[in-house]
């Protein structure tokens, strides 16, 4: 098939072999690549109720079939396993440049299994697969690592001299639960511990280089199809609102909408927001906006710090989910410090969003007598001293390194903590944006905000917030589009611009096909199913779907509202029922 490379490379690093494998043309029609093909990968090569921090985890790098064309957006990669940190599915998703790179290796999915005796990084090209000692990088943060594989690279590989490089850093080394994936500095497949998977197979960083280019289908059509969404996104006001501000902007979003989490949960709205917004971040750092490749949006903030004691640090970033995590969650009350922690999570190679909530959770258990630290609200450098104390599993640091499930057990937290599945919100609080609060129930890998991102609708009034009776069945349609979205591997950000007639110009003039939006519904859904009984073969409940009990007992203070379980309990039925899966949320056998 056209877009594709009809191969899979399976790597063992237990006794550094490899071998590729053909992916026939009727399994990509089925699943098309990226999560498609990674979620089937996973479900057939995966043992059930595997240790996600075993040698017979399998861990997947997919692409997508536009990954290397001239279609916007399209320059990410997913990363697909057990997650560590909730027992389930686990998927994350980065950009920046590596996903070209994975794609010129020629394979359309790279999937790692076993584990290696020595700590090792990976050499992956289009002609073999190379094994190298990584000893002399033990210990280094995420951004040495991938200056050191780099410079290795264009040293040794004249034929290449360029490559892209996925590494992880001191936390992954040491087991932390929701360590991330880096690249780029400060791109991350960051959400459900990745990262902790690849260090457990004793893997610290993985180069692509290659010279393959897959085939499209219509050479002219992707190009037409670029040039006229490169016009359009002169006039569009979302494509400005993202290069002017980046996702800093929805500090202030938010909180109007009174939804902003503050004070650990406790709040919806900061008293410093001046400080930790859009404004306050242009106004106090040199910014320049920051993209991806194959990417007109350059929603990212390439932050340096003018003055005071940070003065000189540089950052692409924060993004909005950091300032909520230590702005909101931890009350840190200026930027400068939010750059400041963002900095060390991204050198340590943690989760800004898991770490800012286990960080509140461990201020609140100060706060209640239930450990002793010299810790609190807004205090930046023990926040950073906690961090610190995480990722190299120190003191109560250990206890929150095997994620917020452990410490709210160990801690008598449970009705406090809040999660779903084990995987902490994003800053949308579900008390006032309900839509939020189903698709933090639904999603397979756990409170993700991302998998419909039905915030925006919400927000933006297309869908009343309040309103029970019909959100399931418009959250289905969104979250059916946006797995397409990953199908393919296509930023969020384009969700405006790439609406089903799209996503089909885009298939057909890459890949050939002459898909129907009904079509591409039904491999959405067949994913959607499919990821569903991965969850269901390792444990997965009605009552995993379920919100924090917090969420139906207290009220935020700004608004008065809450997400009742009775709320939960009719948006869940009409997702099941809208999805074809029975009662207790087990998909249907379709035909």
């Amino acid at each position: 098939m056209y877009g594709f490379y009809n191969k899979l490379l399976k790597i063992d690093v237990t006794d550094n072999s490899f071998e590729s494998i053909e992916i026939t043309d009727e399994l990509l029609r089925e699943h098309m690549g990226g999560k498609g093909l990674a979620s089937h990968l996973l479900m057939q090569f995966n043992p059930p109720g595997v240790d996600p921090l075993g040698p017979d985890n399998h861990l997947i790098f997919s692409v997508g079939p536009v990954a290397a064309t001239r279609v916007w957006g399209s320059c990410r990669y997913g990363v697909f396993t057990k997650s560590p940190q909730t027992g389930f599915y686990a998927e994350s998703y980065s950009g920046g440049t590596v996903a070209e790179y994975i794609d010129a290796t020629g394979y359309d999915a790279i999937v790692f299994h076993g584990r290696s005796e020595e700590l090792v990084w990976v050499e992956v090209s289009d002609d073999t697969v190379r094994f190298h000692s990584a000893e002399q990088l033990r210990g280094l943060d995420t951004y040495a690592t991938e200056d050191r594989i780099k410079q290795w690279i264009s040293a040794n590989r004249p034929e290449t001299s360029k490559c892209g490089v996925s590494v992880v850093g001191p936390a992954a080394e040491n087991g932390v639960t929701f360590a991330l994936i880096e690249n780029d500095y400060w791109r991350s497949a960051g959400r459900t511990g990745a990262g902790a998977v690849l260090g457990a197979k004793n893997i610290k960083a993985i180069a692509f280089h290659g010279r393959q280019k897959a085939e499209v289908a219509d050479p002219e059509l992707v190009a037409a199809f670029a040039r006229e969404l490169s016009e359009r996104s002169k006039t569009d006001n979302g494509v400005k609102a993202y290069k002017k501000l980046g996702t800093p902007m929805m500090v202030d979003v938010l909180n109007e909408a009174r939804a902003f989490p503050t004070r650990y949960w406790s709040k919806g709205q900061s008293e410093h927001r001046e400080n930790i917004n859009a404004t306050a971040l242009h106004e106090r750092c040199e910014v320049r906006p920051n993209a991806c490749r194959k990417c007109f949006m350059a929603c990212g903030r390439l932050s340096t710090v003018k003055s005071g004691k940070h003065q000189g640090l540089t950052v692409e970033g924060p993004e909005y989910e950091t300032i909520y995590a230590f702005g909101g969650l931890c009350e840190v009350d200026n930027i400068e410090d939010i750059l400041y922690l963002n900095d060390l999570c991204d050198r340590l190679g943690m989760d800004t969003i898991t770490a800012g909530n286990l960080v509140g959770l461990a201020i609140e258990a100060v706060l209640q007598g239930r450990i002793e630290l010299d810790l609190s609200y807004g205090d930046t450098e023990a926040i950073a001293r906690l961090l610190q104390d995480i990722a190299y599993r120190q003191g109560y640091g250990d206890v929150l390194a095997d994620g917020i499930k452990v410490a709210a057990e160990q801690w008598d937290m449970v009705d406090q903590a809040i999660h779903v599945k084990g995987l902490e919100p994003a800053g949308y609080d579900p008390r006032v944006l309900k839509g939020m609060g189903l698709a933090y129930g639904t999603s397979a890998r756990g409170a993700c905000h991302l998998r419909a991102t039905f915030y925006k609708p919400e927000i933006t009034g297309m869908s009343d917030p309040e309103k029970i009776q019909g959100k399931s069945e418009m959250f289905v349609e969104w979250e059916d589009r946006l797995t397409f979205f990953d199908t393919l591997i296509l930023c969020r950000f384009y969700r405006d611009m790439y609406q089903w007639q799209e996503l089909a110009t885009m298939v057909k003039g890459v890949t050939g096909l002459d898909l129907s939006e009904q079509a591409m519904v039904a491999i959405s859904r067949r994913i959607t199913d499919n990821t569903r009984l991965f969850n269901i073969r390792e444990g997965l409940t009605v009552e995993d779907d379920r919100l924090p009990k917090r969420f139906a007992r207290e009220v935020l203070p700004e608004s008065g509202r809450v997400i009742s379980e009775e709320n939960m309990t009719i948006l869940l039925r009409n997702y099941y029922k809208t999805r074809g899966w029975d009662e207790e949320g087990i998909p249907v056998p379709k035909g």
